[in-house]
């Protein structure tokens, strides 16, 4: 999993609530078997006139030129909320979205965005709303900066700190999935089985 650390990119605004999984990507979008080509139909229902279509709609904020490239999803509470589908974290990142920043999120969504190396970020909605109007003004050259060893936001000459687990905040650092954070405790896992190998032999 790719490593966390600093990020600085073009910031979109989606700035609404209870933006749900099946906003995200649409039910009919997931017809694959892998994780690949997700991106595809990354608000699909959004980015597109009609329904399984593929003309973009052209005032759908990631179709607009001057958030083109966006890495940075700005957004209102409740973000990922619904269904459990992992498809939508998938999805944002295939189509290159490192974090999103929004005041709050979906349980399981954020817990799935930890697992696969994007960053669900908090800040207060104030503070939402002050770095999307400073984007606004510039997208490509108002360029957010993350810290997430620092668990801070640079925007628009302020600092903003945000708070992160801590169990989440190292496997983001550390670019550890769930096998590979366990995997970070083979000695112990090895002392135990040696101990059970000659507590139990007969098992082994």
């Amino acid at each position: 999993m790719e490593k966390f650390e600093q990020h600085e990119g073009v910031a979109a605004p989606i700035l609404r609530g209870n933006v749900d999984t099946d906003a995200i990507i649409p039910s009919r979008e997931m017809k694959r078997v892998s994780k690949l080509g997700l991106g595809e139909g990354l608000f699909a229902g959004w980015r597109y006139r009609e329904i399984g279509g593929r003309e973009v709609n052209p005032d759908f904020v990631l179709n607009r030129p001057e958030y083109a490239g966006a890495s940075i999803l700005l957004s209102g509470s409740n973000f990922g909320c619904g269904s459990s589908r992992e498809h939508a974290v998938w999805a944002l990142k295939e189509y290159g979205i490192r974090a999103v920043i929004a005041p709050s999120f979906g349980a399981i969504f954020a817990n799935n965005c930890i697992r696969n190396g994007l960053l669900p970020l908090e800040l207060a909605e104030q503070a939402i709303a002050a770095i999307a109007a400073w984007v606004a003004e510039a997208p490509q050259a108002n360029q957010p900066l993350i810290d997430l060893p620092g668990q801070s936001v640079e925007a628009n000459g302020q600092r903003y700190v945000f708070d992160i687990e801590a169990g989440a905040k190292r496997m983001l650092v550390e670019g550890l999935d769930a096998i590979a954070l366990t995997q970070t405790h083979w000695p112990v896992i090895e002392q135990f089985h040696e101990q059970r190998k000659h507590k139990y032999p007969w098992v082994y």
